[in-house]
């Protein structure tokens, strides 16, 4: 099982498909990668030899931000949207929908299950 940028890349799959398990990477870049370092998308990642996972290794970590480095960045830029209390930032705070998506109905995969609001309490018989 090849490990790159600390990821366990399926080996049944091809190179192309495995590549896009790396946070960072998806199916253009993977693309991109094959052909940059000359390796054929179609490969299975069970039949590349040490030599072309190192290969890989080198070019994913000196060319490509990936995984760790990338996710850290993502934190830092919506907290700093956070920080100087923008727009996008308050969205961001409350969990709701960034991109001007409506919210009356949908956004459920923002704002979670529906919260049902009761009837209140029955008034005690006297």
């Amino acid at each position: 099982m090849a490990r790159i940028a600390g990821v366990n890349l399926p080996n049944q799959k091809r190179l192309e498909i495995g590549l896009t398990y790396i946070y960072g990477i998806g199916p253009s870049t993977a693309r991109k990668v094959a052909a940059e370092l000359g390796l054929s998308p179609d490969t299975k990642v069970r039949d590349l030899t040490d030599a072309e996972v190192t290969q890989l290794q080198r070019y994913i970590d000196g060319e490509l931000e990936v995984e760790g480095d990338l996710r850290r960045e993502r934190q830092q830029a919506i907290k700093r949207l956070q920080e100087i209390g923008s727009y996008r930032g308050v969205r961001h705070r409350r969990g709701l929908p960034v991109h001007g998506q409506r919210t009356k109905t949908n956004a459920r995969s923002r704002k979670g299950p529906k919260k049902t609001v009761g009837r209140g309490k029955k008034a005690a018989p006297k």
